[in-house]
């Protein structure tokens, strides 16, 4: 049943991320933790979030600006080496408070963001990749952060959707890439990762068909009720006894 639960929030979370750029980590890794462990989910994620970037650069391909994906990734794929490996070794409780708290911070500083208008240079995004980068490698998503960044540097709809999925993909890879480099990606782990990845892949392409149909509205209450709602729960698996 849990199995089937998961496949369902798969397809879901992948719908999700095709329409507002983000959102798919957000919905599946409370899920994840509690149908398998916090530390078995996150590497399970990271195979999933890969295949479905991989999806939406597909789509998006024609989009993409190169020179912020190069400035973005270029700091940011050794520093998620380094965030990946620091989770690997954090305590599961530790690992899963870490997360759920980032997700709720993400919450005001998302809107912050979106508040103060800012503009980046090239320098200032290849920082900010470095910085976000390790944080991926450590709480994993951060998704609600890299748009922002690159809508600061003057990306716009197409190319801020394949953009941020193209840097995601790359930063996900290096991430998947280090945890089996560190033994953390057995055979069930791999097939747990692809099944939720497959469903993820469909779940983008119906997704691209509302992408521009979406309020802003619409949009934040989405965005801020997965982060809500994935960092209460991933802070209830921290409680001793529930």
């Amino acid at each position: 049943m849990s199995d089937i639960l998961i496949l369902i929030l798969g397809l879901f979370a992948g719908s999700v991320s095709g329409i507002v750029g983000t959102g798919g980590s957000i919905i599946l890794l409370p899920a994840l933790a509690w149908a398998f462990s916090p530390q078995a989910a996150v590497p399970i994620m990271a195979i999933a979030a890969t295949m479905s970037n991989i999806s939406k650069v597909i789509l998006w391909r024609k989009a993409i600006n190169l020179r912020a994906l190069g400035y973005y990734c270029l700091p940011g794929v050794p520093a998620s080496v380094i965030g990946a490996s620091l989770l690997w070794v954090m305590p599961v409780r530790l690992s899963s408070l870490c997360i759920g708290l980032f997700f709720l911070l993400l919450i005001p500083l998302r809107h912050l963001a979106h508040r103060r208008a800012f503009i980046l240079n090239n320098s200032q995004l290849a920082m900010a990749g470095g910085v976000v980068g390790f944080l991926t490698g450590v709480v994993f998503s951060t998704g609600p952060l890299t748009i922002p960044l690159f809508a600061g540097y003057g990306l716009l709809k197409g190319a801020l959707l394949a953009t941020e999925s193209a840097a995601s993909l790359v930063i996900y890879l290096t991430k998947a890439a280090t945890f089996g480099v560190i033994g953390a990606l057995p055979w069930s782990v791999l097939l747990a990762g692809v099944l939720v990845g497959l469903t993820q892949v469909a779940g983008v392409y119906i997704g691209k068909r509302f992408v521009l149909r979406l309020s802003d509205t619409l949009f934040n209450r989405l965005v801020d009720s997965m982060m809500l709602i994935a960092g209460l729960s991933l802070l209830w698996e921290t409680l001793p006894a529930h």
